[in-house]
């Protein structure tokens, strides 16, 4: 007998592939290549390289991601102090990595690739991350007002977050031949 979703799971699920279908093309490459480095899911350099300049930022990404398994095992479960600097400390750091790839165009971005590397329990350290990595002076500062603006005064400041873990992982797809296809 098989166990069948929920329809607001569905919902939620689709509304995920909306928002994935909103970014730039640049940006849903590079999310769903992070995800490959970041969830062990295949061989990144094999299937993302397209030249040695991205083997060689898939090379430093997979280096940088050696720290989401820390980082995962140090989400803290409340707002206390104590707790932040471990975590914050080597997410702003991973974070800084890739917004200097210049590929995460906004916090929106940021937010889908995050929840899904880290999971749902970092959604109420994500907005204070990105502004610490967005600031940062490794980016030209046109590059940081535009990251800067992009995060809404409702993401800066919620009450509350969702402890729901997302549904939706964008993945590789092969092209298919069309050409020859039956008529």
């Amino acid at each position: 007998m098989g166990i069948s979703a929920k329809p607001a799971d569905g919902q939620l699920a689709l509304a995920e592939m909306r928002e994935f279908a909103t970014f730039p093309s640049s940006t849903q490459r590079y999310i769903r290549r992070s995800l490959d480095i970041g969830l062990h899911r295949r061989d990144a350099l094999e299937l993302w390289s397209r030249d040695l300049v991205e083997a060689a930022s898939i090379r430093a990404q997979s280096r940088i991601y050696d720290r989401l398994d820390t980082i995962k095992s140090m989400v803290p479960d409340d707002s206390g102090l104590d707790q932040v600097e471990p975590f914050m400390a080597p997410l702003v750091t991973v974070s800084a990595f890739d917004l200097g790839q210049d590929r995460l165009t906004s916090f929106s971005a940021y937010r889908f690739l995050y929840e899904r590397l880290i999971g749902a329990g970092a959604r109420p350290w994500l907005p204070g991350a990105f502004c610490a990595a967005a600031s940062l002076p490794h980016l030209h500062p046109e590059k940081r007002r535009l990251l800067l603006q992009s995060i809404s005064e409702a993401a800066a400041t919620a009450a509350g977050w969702s402890n729901r873990e997302p549904s939706f992982y964008p993945e590789w797809v092969e092209k298919v031949d069309t050409s020859k296809a039956p008529n």
